[in-house]
């Protein structure tokens, strides 16, 4: 089995760089068949698809198991976005469950330290399996909180975001989120990362992001939701969005 990181680049080179945020809120019925729909409907146009904390809480074990395999069927790379943030022990133990599932990817938050992020970078390395930090989020607030000033032991100063950057690139990880909302952030961990790891931009079209502001400034692959799930033609709101994810 090939790393993570590899797979997902290899269905994008093929498919474009359009990550699926199956996210529907709770009210909606017929999860399981819904999703499945859309991955029928849409597999042509995806590389991935990102599944919510709120999702895995209303389906089922078997459930998740099915999607994850039709998923997978199509060569669809499946994250689990639940932002996972807790003690090593914890970490391990849950993403051995996502494994199980068979999810390729897990989110993550690294406020949990850089020693807890190496840990589970590695744990899910071993397995082939990818782990994406959070480094600044889409949301107009996401401001006042990664782009915090963080005072370090040497009494130098960075922003939160930034220093969340430079653990994501010292511990291996395979990729970051960086809110599409934020191209001029996204250009500046483009240059500081290189080539070394991916960047994932939610927050297109709902939330403003635009796909060639992102693409531009460095955007490795695009994470879309209401967009498209609530477009009146599904398919070609994701046709649109993948012909301009191959226009870089």
């Amino acid at each position: 089995m090939t790393k993570f990181i590899t797979r997902i680049k290899r269905i994008s080179e093929k498919r474009g760089k359009l990550i699926l945020a199956n996210d529907y809120p709770p009210s909606t019925n017929k999860l399981e068949s819904r999703t499945i729909s859309n991955i029928r409907k849409l597999n042509k146009h995806l590389c991935g698809l990102k599944i919510n904390f709120h999702l895995l809480l209303q389906l089922g074990r078997k459930e998740i198991i099915n999607i994850n395999k039709i998923a997978h069927n199509y060569e669809i790379q499946t994250i689990a976005d639940i932002k996972l943030n807790d003690i090593g022990n914890t970490n391990e133990n849950t993403t051995e469950i996502l494994w199980k599932l068979g999810f390729d990817a897990v989110i993550v938050n690294p406020i949990m330290g850089k020693q807890s992020l190496n840990k589970i970078v590695a744990s899910a390395h071993r397995k082939n399996k990818g782990v994406i930090a959070l480094c600044h989020m889409s949301a107009p607030e996401a401001k006042f909180s990664y782009e915090l000033n963080v005072k370090l032991h040497s009494n130098k100063e960075k922003r939160l975001y930034q220093l969340f950057l430079e653990w994501a690139i010292s511990q291996n990880a395979d990729g970051i989120i960086v809110g599409a909302t934020y191209p001029k952030i996204i250009r500046y961990c483009k240059k500081k990362i290189k080539n070394s790891l991916a960047i994932y931009s939610p927050g297109i079209g709902t939330q403003g992001g635009k796909v060639k502001d992102i693409m531009s400034a460095g955007s490795d692959y695009l994470i879309v939701g209401r967009t498209i799930l609530n477009a009146n033609d599904p398919v070609a709101a994701a046709k649109n969005l993948q012909l301009q994810s191959f226009n870089k």
